[in-house]
């Protein structure tokens, strides 16, 4: 089943116009974070999908252990080498807070580790976010670091979650405090609710968008949020089935997470006036972000599969995320010559 004419049309509104209009930023404003020793290419195909998505700006902020490879993978990118592991969360808080003003969403996970310290930052990360309204993704060990404490993230209506069919089991787990016989598709968006209202998006072989958030309807939810109280509740389960590449190589999970943090970088451009009618409600922004950068994910993961076979890798994912943005939404929306 295709996506719904309506709600297509409503991601087609929050792309940002190539008429001249915008300058640099208004495009979006992408930050990443994680990137540690052991982790620096996902951090790296987040950010830099980011870019290839549309958005104007891309910053990673990384250890320092990682800084200098994922600087040399593009100087296209923003590094900051600020998650140092002897430095205090105290410490850190302004220094983090002040480049987060800066931004439009946060993508946090990719390349993130299980090191104390950095799961710490993350979650320092996640709070400073949601005391300024940002637009949130959360994948990987990010997901993780929410799952510890699922009172982080419960009712942000901001937030993206990007998990696979085991992580998603897992979250399930750790918010009903029980563990089911077993986890199918049908259960799996039967279950979304235990996510605590934050969008879904569950990969897979097709992947699955969900969002309810009709037992949270008290004005703290809304506030807690940065969302008016007359917003009204969600409760909908979008299946995309857009034809996807046949191999599933590591790094298109970063792909994918970059791509929904730009149509959320744009949300927040199109909710703060830089276009737009501002006709639809933020509250419905996650939903349309996942559904958009789904789409063009596995658009591009065809593209690349169709020209490498067997042989694919992320890397060749990457020059192929504009054909398949104008192959999704149209060449209008994507400027320049042929693809």
């Amino acid at each position: 089943m295709p996506v719904p004419r309506a709600v297509f049309e409503q991601i087609r509104q929050i792309i940002p116009p190539l008429n001249g209009t915008l300058h640099k930023g208004q495009s979006g404003r992408v930050g990443v974070l994680g990137g540690a020793l052991d982790y620096t290419g996902a951090p790296f195909f987040a950010a830099i999908s980011a870019q290839r998505v549309g958005a104007d700006l891309s910053h990673v902020i990384c250890s320092p252990t990682a800084a200098n490879a994922i600087k040399s993978y593009s100087p296209d990118l923003i590094v900051h080498p600020i998650l140092r592991e002897e430095t205090p969360p105290t410490t850190l808080r302004p220094e983090l807070a002040a480049l987060l003003s800066r931004l439009h969403v946060l993508v946090i996970g990719p390349g993130l580790g299980r090191e104390e310290y950095m799961l710490t930052f993350a979650r320092l990360a996640l709070d400073i976010a949601k005391e300024q309204g940002m637009f949130l993704v959360l994948d990987a060990d990010g997901l993780y670091m929410a799952g510890r404490e699922l009172n982080s993230i419960k009712g942000y209506r901001r937030a993206v979650l990007t998990p696979n069919v085991v992580e998603f089991k897992r979250l399930s787990e750790q918010a009903v405090r029980h563990r089911p016989q077993h986890t199918t598709r049908k259960t799996s968006v039967g279950g979304v609710k235990s996510a605590r209202r934050c969008a879904i998006l569950q990969k897979g072989q097709s992947d699955i968008i969900a969002v309810n958030t009709e037992d949270a309807k008290s004005r703290a939810a809304h506030e807690a949020s940065k969302i008016s109280p007359e917003e009204g509740e969600q409760n909908e389960v979008i299946v995309v089935e857009t034809p996807g590449g046949l191999k599933r190589c590591g790094g298109q999970g970063d792909i994918l997470s970059g791509g929904v943090g730009t149509f959320l970088a744009w949300a927040k451009c199109y909710e703060t006036g830089a276009f737009g009618d501002n006709s639809i409600p933020v509250s419905r922004m996650p939903i349309l972000a996942a559904i958009g950068g789904s789409m063009v994910t596995r658009t591009t993961s065809r593209r690349a599969f169709e020209k490498e076979g067997r042989s694919v890798v992320t890397q060749d994912m990457l020059k192929e995320i504009g054909g398949a943005f104008r192959e999704v939404f149209g060449g209008e929306t994507q400027g320049g010559g042929t693809l």
